[in-house]
């Protein structure tokens, strides 16, 4: 009788325990709510890193609104970009020079027929008017030739004045390296001439490199010439 009571509260302690355990583990419920939980963290998460990373990279790299774009504040000129504007400055100057040496001698023998200076020089030099003539509408092409390269360099430093400072600090080096390395033209001769004394005809930097050769080359061929090789 006394040991019937006690172990019915021991009888019903697994009873009551087995259940709960199994509730516990097997129950599907703690399951669903882990589940929920892992991507709700993960979604919470991930916004405030992306956030954070986007604000990081804008701040570094967008431009500001009052600030000036790159190509605006400064240009990067290479040195074929150079010669090729060199080249097409020349053209420009070329072209200046034809019609400042048209214009110059029609207003010239214009003014100079009409004033009567050829009658005048005629007499003075003992030559026929003609001859004069011809003579001065040569004077006057040559100096429009000469003075067309002033209005060709001023239309190409207004067409590129972005570049004007880039350019001239180019061409300065550009002449420099030219003439350091450019032959002694005191050597040459009519089996061994200068290979393009200025650089002329440099278009491009391979141009350059072969220009290069050529100057090596007209130093050995003298060097063969003099006895020193």
């Amino acid at each position: 009788m006394l040991l019937a009571p006690s172990l019915r509260p021991t009888g019903a302690f697994p009873v009551r325990l087995i259940p709960c355990t199994a509730s516990f583990t097997t129950s599907a419920r703690p399951t669903k709510i882990q589940r929920t939980q892992q991507p709700l963290f993960a979604s919470a998460a991930f916004p405030v890193v992306r956030f954070a990373r986007f604000a990081s990279t804008a701040n570094a790299t967008s431009p500001s609104p009052n600030a000036p774009s790159p190509s605006a504040t400064s240009s990067s000129l290479t040195w074929n970009r150079f010669l090729t504007l060199r080249r097409t400055r020349r053209k420009i100057s070329v072209v200046a020079s034809s019609i400042s040496s048209v214009a110059t001698a029609y207003v010239g023998l214009r003014s100079f027929l009409q004033a009567g200076y050829d009658t005048a020089l005629s007499t003075s030099l003992g030559l026929d008017p003609i001859l004069t003539t011809g003579l001065s509408t040569i004077a006057f092409l040559a100096v429009g030739w000469l003075i067309g390269p002033f209005f060709g360099n001023a239309a190409f430093n207004m067409r590129y004045s972005s570049i004007r400072k880039e350019f001239q600090d180019a061409k300065r080096e550009f002449y420099n390296r030219i003439k350091r390395h450019r032959v002694d033209p005191t050597s040459s001769s009519m089996a061994n001439p200068v290979p393009d004394y200025y650089g002329e005809k440099i278009g491009s930097v391979a141009d350059y490199r072969r220009w290069l050769k050529d100057q090596r080359a007209f130093n050995l061929k003298r060097g063969a010439y003099l006895g020193t090789k």
